[in-house]
Order: C-alpha cells, then structure tokens, then sequence
C-alpha cells in the first residue's frame, strides 16, 4: 500500500470517529436537553421561539404548538419590565433574574430564569425555574414576621426577648416606657444591670432568673421603689421561646394592687360596719346607767377625791366620742346634702377648737379667696372631718405653733381645702395607711376618725392626699367638687 493510500485511510478513519463523537453529542445533548428538571427555551433575537423541553412546557401549562407560537417576553406580566429586561440582555450578553410570569392559563407564576445571547447556532438560551412555591414561603414568613412584630410592638404588655447571656435582642415601646429606658441604650446589653445598683430590686430579680432553668417559666412581683418612682411591676418569663430566646413579659400592677387594696379596706368597712351598730348600742346601755350614777354622786363627793371624779367624766366622754364615730360606719344615715358656704362650715369648726388650741399655745392661719362658689355637702358631716383633721394636727403639735387652713378654688370643677400643721410629720412608709381601720400614729388613738373623716370625703365624691415629712409637719389636701350649676 502505497504512503498516499495510508494517508487517505488514516482520515478516513479519523473522520468516521469524529462522526462518531459528534452523533454521541447530538444524542447526549438531546438526552439532556429532553430529561432536564429545569425548563429550557431556545429563542431568536425577536424574542419567537425555536424549541423547549418538557420541563418548560409544563412550567408554563401549555402544549409545543401553543407555545412555539409566541414570543418569550410576552410572558412577562409586567411591560415595564419587559424592556427592563430586554435591554439588560442585550448589554450584558446575559442575565439571571426572578420575576412574575403569565402563564396562557392565566395563573401567576415567580419564576428564576438564566439568558444567555447566541449559546447554540446564534439562538439565545434561557433556562427556567419555577419559584412560585419558595416565593410564597419567603412571603409567608415575612407576612407571619410582620403579624409577630406588629403584635410585639403594639402589644399592650411590655415585652423583652433576650438570649443565653441576658443580652437584649428586642424589645417593645411598652417594655421601654415601663422600665424608663429607651430602646438603643439597652439593646444588645444585659438587662440585669438596669437594676444592679438596686440591691432589693437585684436580688428579686436574680431570684426570678434562677427559676427560669429549672420550672420553664418563672412569675414574679417586682417593687420598684428608686428616683421618686414608686410602683409594682408583674413579670413572667419563659426560656427558649424560639432560636434559643427568652421572653419576658412586663406589666405594670401599680392600679391594680391599689385597687385590691381599696378593696380590702372595702371588706374591712363593710365588717366593721356591720359591727359598728351591735357594738355601739351595747355599750351605750351600761354608759347611760354610769353616767346617771356618777351625776347622783358627784353631790357626795369629798374635794379631795373630785380629781378622780374628772377622770372619770372625761373618759366617758372619750368613750362616747369613740361609739359616736361608730356610728358613722354603721348603716347609712338619713343625711340631707344641700349647698352650704365652705369658709363658713371652717371658721364654724375654728370657734369650737379655738379654746383646745390655746391651751397647746397654737394658733390658726385661715386664709380664703372671696366670692367662693358653694358646695354641695352635708354640713355637720364636713365639720367632722375638718373637726377630726384639725384635731390631730393639735394633738400631735405638743410644743405649739401654726396650723395654716386655706380655702381656694382648684380649677373649674373642684375646691381645694389645705391643713397644714408643724407637728412631727409621718414617714413615708406609713401615709399609704392612714384611713385604714384602727391604724393610728397616736399612742391612745383609735384611727377611726381619719377613717371617718376619709368614708365622707369619698361620700362627697372628693378626695384627700396628705403630704408629710418627719420633723417639718403634714399637710392634708381635701378636694371636693364643684356642682356645675354653681360655678
């Protein structure tokens, strides 16, 4: 064989295996192209389309014929973005993007597509994938986040997330105000150092903490008593809530107790009332009779013995003084309320005190505006409160002094009564209980009178607040309203 046959045989040979090779492309290529999961589309620069697969046409619910009839970007539902798209492609040379597609069907579809410009044969390709099912899930998670914020952050209880090492993750503007702190100052810092520097505050909440790990939950009451604040603040937490956060919930108690409280001065005026009656009409009984036979023997008694019987008629009047007030809790009385002058009703109560005041070497300071409206009240019920009030500001005054008394119209709607008086003053911690049954800062007090006197305040509708400080004195502040026919 000569060397130009050998030579022609080996391209020969060449050619076939190339052949060959290339029929294995072309069958690979359309096995791969047929069995794709993805939609594959070949289309032309006017946007017609030359061949898709299976997996495209079942993206977009349509037969071969109906798609190879339109052009590509006629699915795109938004025309804006139409040639958006189209101009980004041709600048690029190719494009990857995600957006909504009309389907023939007319459903809706999210679909991530890739372009690239004259892959094969100077066609363009783009592979298609269907999102729909991914972008609902991204958008129920950012619909079901936004529900969780809006109820977090409109929540009518104070909220803090925190994690493992007490640092705040969140929290919301009711957390915020409650706590008297804002936002960007406590956020990514641990919380129990707000009150660290509070040693009872602290050990409360640290206790609260160490309940956590081991029950799950924790609820405690948190008394915030620091920088004029005074109230009590209820807080329940829960541990690894969610992606290993703590939830604590804040709510601030302070009306709340206060009206349990109310409550149980409520029950007790009730009970005692109810006993006030039985208790006083026993006891007047045996009075009547003692205080008949001591008048028969006052006659007999020698002057050397007439001490005694001083004692004796001055503890039965303090007796008396006790069972009437008694009375007053008892059942309601047949009381008439008319419109009387307030500064009449407080230089009535001065005349009778003024001897009791001389002899403690006190005098009154009575100042009052001119042309005050009337009020609506029961007069002899009002004398006994300022009676009462004035009473004890003499009592408790034992080196004399001033008890200043002012009369003044609060704004449209109340009266303003002021007693102020230099006496030795009440601590802080024991304001709260003035009125209460039997509770009195006297020695030989029964604290009925404050009791008395704060039951016909509030049956005036009105309200008393005393302000006081150990070593200055107290002042009780008696507010009644204004009847609006009368202003």
């Amino acid at each position: 064989m000569t060397n130009e046959q050998v030579e022609l045989k080996g391209k020969y040979r060449i050619a076939r295996q190339k052949g060959f090779k290339l029929k294995k492309n072309a069958e690979l290529f359309k096995s791969l192209f047929e069995e794709a999961i993805d939609g594959i589309v070949f289309w032309g620069q006017d946007g017609s389309i030359l061949m898709a697969n299976q997996s495209a046409l079942n993206i977009f619910e349509c037969t071969s014929e109906e798609f190879l009839k339109r052009k590509l970007w006629e699915f795109i539902y938004n025309n804006d973005q139409q040639e958006s798209i189209l101009k980004r492609f041709n600048e690029n040379e190719s494009i990857r993007d995600e957006m909504l597609f009309l389907m023939p069907n007319g459903q809706f579809k999210y679909l991530e597509f890739t372009s690239k410009m004259s892959f094969v044969d100077g066609y363009n390709m783009t592979i298609f994938r269907n999102s729909s099912y991914r972008y609902q899930m991204e958008q129920n998670l950012r619909d079901s986040e936004e529900r969780f914020r809006n109820i977090f952050e409109g929540s009518l209880d104070g909220m803090l997330l925190w994690n493992k090492n007490f640092h705040v993750v969140d929290m919301n503007p009711i957390a915020a105000e409650i706590l008297g702190i804002e936002k960007n100052k406590i956020i990514g810092k641990d919380f129990r150092e707000i009150y660290r520097h509070y040693p009872t505050i602290y050990k409360e909440m640290k206790k609260h903490l160490e309940e956590l790990p081991i029950n799950g939950t924790s609820d405690s009451i948190l008394p915030i008593k620091h920088l004029g604040i005074n109230k009590f603040l209820e807080i329940s937490s829960k541990g690894n809530l969610a992606s290993n956060l703590n939830l604590t919930v804040i709510r601030d108690v302070t009306e709340r107790r206060a009206l349990q409280e109310q409550l149980q001065k409520s029950d007790t005026l009730m009970v005692v009332g109810e006993l006030a009656a039985g208790i006083a009409h026993e006891i007047r009984n045996p009075m009547t009779a003692l205080k008949g036979f001591i008048q028969l023997l006052e006659s007999s008694i020698k002057e050397d013995h007439s001490l005694y019987f001083k004692v004796i008629t001055s503890e039965l009047k303090r007796i008396e003084s006790t069972i009437t007030e008694f009375l007053v809790l008892a059942k309601p009385q047949a009381i008439q309320f008319q419109f009387h002058d307030l500064q009449k009703i407080m230089m009535d109560t001065l005349d009778l005190l003024h001897g009791q005041a001389l002899m403690h070497n006190i005098q009154f300071e009575f100042v009052h505006e001119s042309a005050l409206p009337q009020i609506f009240c029961e007069p002899n019920q009002m004398k006994q409160v300022f009676i009462n009030i004035i009473k004890n500001a003499i009592e408790v005054m034992q080196d004399g002094g001033n008890i200043r008394i002012q009369i003044k119209r609060e704004n449209e709607e109340e009266m303003h009564v002021i007693i102020q008086d230099e006496g030795e003053g009440i601590p802080k911690d024991k304001i709260n209980k003035l009125g209460e049954p039997f509770y009195t800062t006297k020695e030989r007090g029964t604290g009925l009178g404050l009791m008395v006197s704060f039951k016909i305040i509030k049956d005036h509708k009105g309200r008393i607040h005393v302000e006081s400080e150990v070593g200055v004195g107290s002042t009780f502040h008696i507010y009644l309203p204004i009847s609006k026919g009368n202003v």
